[in-house]
């Protein structure tokens, strides 16, 4: 088991319906273009599937898809969607659980490399990826850019949702390379239910550091699915790292 935390049965079960508007096929469809286009007649391999937001469609688009996933109660909710024969799930973390076979694509999306809260975990999941994948294969990784830049002085604070139903923030722990964040999400009764989560945010030039010790070369790196270059501004990014032939 690694250090990410467990999601439980009722947080499972007001995923879709809280991620609905990241699920519509008009957002997902830069995300699957990019994915199927990397995978090409091969087989995929998704990390940390959850709820199969991305990994269904993109079976039903044609591409084989494998997933692992850590929490039970996320793939449950998966396997309503589809059958095991069509998109086989094992439930471990992906860190160090193996599943049979080669892929020409691993993946992993929303930023969920950085529920490893430890720098050797993270590592480990790139060796992971690397040890999944046929010679020439690729791996994807879709994580933000730490905002450090918006922190002002003394505060560890900043806020990334402000709307009528949601209030998100994110703390930072400076030393320890970790960040906390804060949900409070208002609910039909108008109470709000809060919720939080850490991670372990990293830079692009670390991961570039974890991939050349797992035996990936860096191949590409965008700002967005939709392939829009990567600057200094840029607030998130979709790297991919290759497997030498």
């Amino acid at each position: 088991m690694t250090s990410s935390e467990l999601w439980d049965h009722a947080t499972a079960d007001r995923y879709d319906t809280e991620e609905a508007p990241r699920s519509t096929a008009a957002f997902l469809g830069p995300t699957l273009d990019f994915l199927s286009g990397l995978a090409g007649d091969g087989r995929a391999l998704e990390f940390a599937i959850g709820t199969g937001r991305v990994g269904v469609p993109l079976r039903e688009r044609g591409v084989p898809v494998t997933g692992i996933e850590l929490s039970e109660h996320m793939a449950s909710v998966l396997r309503r969607k589809i059958d095991a024969d069509r998109l086989p799930v094992t439930v471990g973390d992906m860190a160090t659980t193996v599943v049979p076979g080669t892929f020409s694509l691993v993946y992993v999306v929303y930023n969920t490399i950085s529920n490893l809260l430890t720098q050797d975990e993270q590592v480990e999941c790139f060796r992971n990826a690397a040890r999944h994948l046929e010679p020439g294969g690729r791996f994807v990784v879709e994580l933000g850019v730490p905002p450090l830049r918006l922190l002002p002085p003394t505060q560890t604070a900043v806020p990334f949702d402000v709307s009528e139903g949601h209030l998100g923030f994110d703390t930072f722990d400076l030393v320890g390379q970790l960040l906390v964040s804060h949900h409070f999400t208002r609910e039909e009764d108008g109470r709000y239910r809060r919720g939080s989560c850490r991670q372990r945010y990293a830079w692009p030039a670390e991961l570039d550091l974890m991939a050349k010790i797992a035996g990936l070369r860096l191949e590409r790196r965008v700002s967005d699915w939709e392939g829009t270059p990567f600057t200094q501004d840029s607030g998130g990014h979709i790297s991919v790292w290759r497997k030498p032939v």
